[in-house]
């Protein structure tokens, strides 16, 4: 394989060559998580992958528990499916709780002491299948004398949400709730240690493969000896090849899931990208997503960027108006006619899952 080998079979699994799932959990289930602290970024990033979607019906997929929105790996906010929640919170948030143990006393003063406090306050207040947006979580404990102040709350509730005493439970109106874990989801099955990394292992490189061990340790939060080992659990099911000096893993999807890559060598693949998409965060080296070196910084990548061929050819920003959405990008290189156009099919479609019109400034 070379550079763009691996990023048209990365296109490819990613579902963004082409859309081939049929529901927000279908694409939350295939990735295994998809990074959704930028909330309406994230909601693209699944409707992207997904066929016929707007942006109603990717968060009716949260309003209804078939995905859900946590912090099951690297302290970050993911969507995952309620099948997957429990057992990727317990395998990869304890080591994140332990590495950020000594920060949190030493700034907030958070300790398990006091989350242990706060987690029979909050559980009083949410059991009952209730949802309560922050600020009422925040009053609840602020009654009990736990202070919440200068984000002291948002790390007491996040402690409590990588334990999996909490999650996210859709929007009221335009604000986030949350509920308790257990109440919102049904049971689901347990995972040996073993069987968890073996599991999350054959997801990733499914999902975002070519990839190497490093990448897959950088995207679960774990040690390179917990990433060689998930590989060695998945290896039966996984192919490799080593470039560079460096072994990427893979595993073909399913022929209904790929693409006719002979007819689409004619056409350029052009994307608008969401900030944090799992295409652009996922893996720990990202030096091939852009051609220029001065472009590779990490938020240069991380942002909202317009995608040519598996690679990043600039960023781009949405303005919304009753009835359509202007799109500007800021380009990094001139693009030919055949991307041009594809861009603004890339445009339109973006609109179309926002039931606007699209205005594209390029």
């Amino acid at each position: 394989m070379i550079p763009a080998e691996i990023l048209r079979r990365r296109l490819e699994n990613h579902g963004i060559a082409r859309a081939s799932l049929r529901k927000p959990q279908d694409v939350v289930a295939w990735f295994g998580a998809v990074q959704a602290q930028d909330y309406l970024g994230s909601l693209w990033a699944i409707g992207l992958r997904t066929q016929r979607a707007t942006e109603a019906s990717v968060e009716s997929a949260e309003t209804q528990r078939a995905i859900i929105r946590t912090w099951p790996m690297r302290g970050t906010l993911h969507f995952v499916t309620p099948a997957d929640a429990r057992w990727m919170i317990k395998l990869l948030t304890p080591r994140v709780i332990a590495r950020n143990a000594a920060r949190l006393k030493r700034e907030v003063d958070v300790d398990a002491s006091v989350v242990a406090r706060s987690r029979e306050i909050v559980e009083r207040a949410l059991e009952g299948g209730k949802r309560l947006e922050r600020a009422a979580i925040y009053a609840a404990l602020e009654a009990r004398k736990v202070r919440t102040a200068n984000s002291r709350g948002l790390h007491i509730v996040c402690w409590l949400a990588m334990e999996g005493t909490l999650c996210m439970a859709g929007r009221s109106g335009k604000q986030h709730t949350f509920a308790l874990l257990d109440e919102w989801i049904p049971k689901s099955k347990h995972l040996a240690r073993y069987e968890a990394l073996a599991a999350l292992a054959r997801r990733y490189f499914t999902s975002h493969g070519p990839a190497t061990t490093r990448d897959f340790a950088w995207w679960a939060g774990i040690t390179a000896t917990d990433a060689q080992a998930s590989v060695d659990g998945a290896q039966p099911s996984l192919a490799h090849e080593v470039v560079d000096g460096a072994t990427y893993w893979w595993n073909e999807p399913p022929r209904s899931l790929r693409r006719n890559t002979a007819a689409a060598k004619t056409e350029p693949q052009v994307s608008l990208l969401p900030a944090f998409d799992e295409y652009t965060v996922a893996y720990e080296n990202r030096s091939m997503l852009s051609g220029d070196p001065k472009r590779r910084s990490k938020m240069a990548l991380l942002n909202p960027v317009v995608l040519v061929d598996g690679r990043v050819v600039g960023s781009w920003k949405r303005a919304i108006d009753k009835r359509s959405v202007s799109i500007a990008t800021s380009l990094w290189r001139p693009l030919n006619r055949a991307e041009h156009a594809a861009l603004q099919e890339a445009a339109s479609r973006f609109a179309a899952f926002l039931g606007l019109d699209a205005k594209l400034h390029a």
